[in-house]
């Protein structure tokens, strides 16, 4: 595989959407997912994809998702390209990077996961902790959190940290009262309640084979009025993904994430305002390497082989 598919083309279906990484098509009573190669870092789509990305991050969604059905239905129709309709055989890339679901009505709130303070979660923290100063005990989207943890650092249990859902631009991070104010107190408790049972079951088998889900995010709505798991589940590009035997306090860890291009980019001057700068082949290829290596650890199978 030396090409990254970067878009797909059906003709026999309307293009619902065109996301950062997904096309969406609709088949009439359900959706098709096609997962591109496409990357993007710091709000900006790369100019060059990571080739068979998108064909781990769709297997990936499919494990996790079967795994989960004890805690939330999901989306899912089926993954399996020999049962799809007629008309989309043809698209022989369809296989192995694509679904079909449920059209679903999608509740409008990123539920974040996190058991580690890093990212936008860190730089809220520290927020805090200025607004607050010599105090010993602050507050983070309604949790109370010891002053002094550093970056990277384990909280003492799984946080619910809510964002609003934005199509464009990045996605803000709202406290859970305002959560509620949005989708009612019901459904807050119950958005919360799942997020993080998904997240401690994935958090604790992924732990046992090597790997930290520092946190993660997940999407929710509503498909015949029932609540249902949408959209991606803890790949690589929905999670931050970091290797046991590396962790340590006080530093971002490497990870098996897109964080190791984000790293690339700031070594290269781009001003994160203009066009990025097209990816070398070495870090396409470490990039790679780190997407594979995550799902070979986590499945015990090889998403580009078969």
């Amino acid at each position: 595989m030396t090409e990254a598919l970067l878009k797909s083309d059906i003709s026999e279906y309307p293009l619902m959407r065109e996301g950062k990484v997904r096309d969406v098509y609709d088949l009439g009573d359900s959706l098709l997912f096609v997962t591109t190669d496409r990357i993007s870092a710091f709000d900006w789509l790369l100019p060059n994809g990571i080739p068979g990305k998108g064909i781990i991050l769709n297997k990936m969604s499919l494990f996790w998702f079967f795994m989960m059905r004890d805690i939330i239905p999901d989306h899912l129709l089926t993954g399996d390209f020999k049962s799809f309709p007629e008309e989309l055989k043809k698209y022989e890339y369809l296989d192995g990077r694509s679904m079909i679901v449920k059209k679903a009505q999608r509740i409008d709130i990123e539920c974040v996961a996190r058991w580690y303070l890093v990212g936008s979660g860190y730089r809220d923290y520290r927020k805090a902790v200025e607004l607050s100063p010599g105090e010993p005990v602050i507050d983070l989207y309604g949790y109370e959190l010891p002053s002094d943890f550093k970056l990277a650092e384990k909280l003492p249990f799984p946080i619910f940290t809510p964002a609003t859902k934005e199509d464009d631009g990045h996605d803000i991070n709202i406290s859970y009262n305002r959560m509620a104010e949005k989708v009612g107190d019901d459904l807050a408790s119950r958005l919360r309640d799942i997020t993080l049972a998904i997240y401690s079951k994935a958090s604790e088998y992924a732990f046992l084979r090597g790997i930290i889900i520092a946190d993660t995010k997940f999407e929710f709505g509503y498909i015949n009025d029932e609540l249902t798991l949408i959209d991606e589940i803890l790949s690589p590009d929905s999670s931050r993904f970091w290797p046991v035997e590396s962790y340590s306090v006080g530093s971002n860890p490497p990870s098996f994430d897109k964080q190791f291009i984000r790293d690339f980019l700031e070594t290269t001057g781009w001003d994160k305002n203009s066009p990025p700068p097209e990816l070398p082949p070495d870090i396409v290829q470490k990039t790679m390497e780190k997407y594979k290596q995550a799902h070979k650890i986590l499945t015990g199978s090889d998403a580009l082989e078969g």
